[in-house]
């Protein structure tokens, strides 16, 4: 029997903040937040969420490459881009349908796009063509 999928319901928003962080302004922020709580504790009694988080700016990330000789450490995001990832929900879902379906409510509360991408399983890696 295999286990239930798992996919990662990631929002993305604008590199560029205010002091209402990606939000238009305090009241959209404040009311974003407020929305997004009871979404957060549908998934949490509905037996979804695996793990969840916002974070803070991309500008206080850190970024180790340790591919060398020598661990290098850079502060700030590894990437520079036009939007950064704001938060997450790691969740277990029936399937893709299902997955999406939430994404679609928690796009409502958290006011920005979540991308859904499935993580991968021993069988989607046995899929992989081989080389």
């Amino acid at each position: 029997m295999s286990a239930v999928p798992r996919y990662l319901l990631s929002v993305h928003g604008p590199a560029e903040r205010t002091e209402s962080g990606t939000y238009p302004s305090q009241e959209v922020m404040l009311q974003a937040f407020a929305d997004t709580d009871p979404f957060n504790e549908r998934l949490q009694r509905d037996g979804h969420v695996i793990f969840a988080g916002g974070l803070e700016p991309a500008t206080t990330a850190t970024t180790v490459d340790g591919q060398g000789g020598k661990p290098a450490c850079t502060d700030g995001p590894y990437l520079e881009t036009k939007e950064h990832l704001d938060g997450f929900w790691v969740i277990e879902a029936a399937d893709l349908d299902v997955a999406l379906a939430l994404a679609v409510e928690g796009s409502r509360a958290c006011r920005g796009a979540v991308e859904v991408r499935p993580f991968r399983t021993e069988e989607s890696v046995r899929a992989l063509p081989a080389p």
